[in-house]
């Protein structure tokens, strides 16, 4: 994992640069002319001398100073009227705001980075890194969050996903109504979009997901679903009893929805905040919107407890390198991109978790990771 660097803050652009400053909000919801657009990397705003660093980072948002000094990065929809909000547009201090992107330049040779993977399908995948940084983040009380797309459910790689919830490498799911009905779906009837398990379409087969999410509506909720018996495997079931927490957002397109769903698209954004905010890790698989969105919303690192910093590990699956490069187009930079199909990375990653899991019991685990290419 890359540690990042903190700026030296006696360099004469830094120690010299003025304080950061503020102008109050016209109005609720209106940032003030010239408002600083925040990124994901490491920012730092110069308050009466000190340079500090905001709470909750994350891109396309505003710096606001509170009364009691707290300095937080807020979205504009936020805003009251009269909350202060830095302003200015440089990022080298020289307006008291410095964004430090030298933070991610690595010296080592060889050393696995985010950051310098570029997306192609012929570039070998790291599964057993992956894996390492998985259950280095459970044994260390982490929060990595995952984000799916139905192709998770359609391609046979469910058990999978619920291999990983039971096994604690998953503190919270973010996906849409499809992932859910889906996968409820192949509980009640074992079948997908209709399709059986080796993917023949069955009689009536195209109106048993909506025959699934009557039967959660009925019951009021997923999670009722599950005590009384209707929903009893799967990713929402495995999501229940484990207590893992999950977000499910709304589309235009959405059948139902499921009564769990969040369809208020800016109470939605809040819901997924509350995990990004958190996260250590996140895993975006096979979902261009919801991977898009939730990498806006993330960091680009992680601030330890000791004020530390390391890269936030996003790894972004998908079968197109499309998804991959627009998201990192979009600014999560940080996202290394895997260019396959989800059941096959959910089959390989399982494998090199489990793998890796006995050889630390055995004592065999290697710091040196073998390189697959799929």
């Amino acid at each position: 994992m890359t540690n990042l660097r903190h700026p030296d803050f006696t360099i004469p652009e830094l120690a010299d640069a003025p304080d950061a400053k503020f102008l109050a909000a016209p109005a609720d919801g209106v940032l003030p002319e010239n408002f600083f657009s925040t990124t994901n990397l490491p920012t730092y705003v110069r308050i009466k001398g000190s340079w500090r660093m905001p709470r909750e980072p994350r891109m396309d948002s505003a710096l606001v100073l509170e009364g009691d000094g707290g300095l937080w990065v807020r979205e504009g929809r936020r805003l009251k009227k009269g909350d202060m909000v830095a302003v200015g547009s440089a990022e080298d201090g020289t307006e008291g705001i410095y964004v430090h992107t030298a933070s991610f330049l690595g010296d080592e040779e060889g050393e696995f980075k985010f950051m310098t993977s570029e997306v192609s399908r012929e570039k070998p995948i790291d599964y057993a890194q992956m894996a390492r940084l998985l259950i280095e983040e459970r044994d260390r009380a982490g929060y990595p969050i995952w984000v799916t797309g139905p192709a998770l459910v359609h391609s046979r790689a469910r058990a999978d996903m619920v291999w990983f919830i039971e096994n604690g490498f998953v503190s919270a799911l973010l996906a849409g109504n499809a992932v859910a009905v889906h996968d409820i779906e192949a509980s009640i009837f074992g079948t997908t979009l209709g399709m059986t398990k080796t993917g023949e379409a069955t009689s009536g087969g195209h109106g048993l997901h909506m025959r699934a999410i009557n039967r959660v509506r009925a019951a009021g909720s997923i999670a009722k679903a599950v005590e009384q018996g209707i929903i009893t495997d799967g990713i929402m079931h495995a999501c229940v009893v484990k207590g893992v927490p999950y977000v499910l957002t709304g589309s235009i397109r959405d059948d139902g929805p499921l009564p769990d769903v969040v369809t208020d698209m800016l109470a939605a954004q809040d819901a997924m905040k509350r995990h990004t905010t958190r996260a250590t890790m996140a895993v975006l698989i096979a979902t261009a919107l919801h991977a898009i969105a939730t990498g806006n919303m993330l960091p680009a690192f992680v601030t330890e407890k000791d004020g530390s910093m390391r890269e936030l590990p996003t790894i972004c699956v998908d079968s197109s390198e499309f998804v991959v490069s627009k998201l990192k187009d979009r600014g999560t930079h940080q996202a290394f991109g895997v260019v396959t199909n989800a059941q096959d990375f959910m089959h390989i990653l399982r494998l090199y978790v489990e793998r890796e899991l006995i050889d630390r019991k055995s004592g065999r685990s290697t710091s040196q990771p073998a390189r697959v290419s799929a």
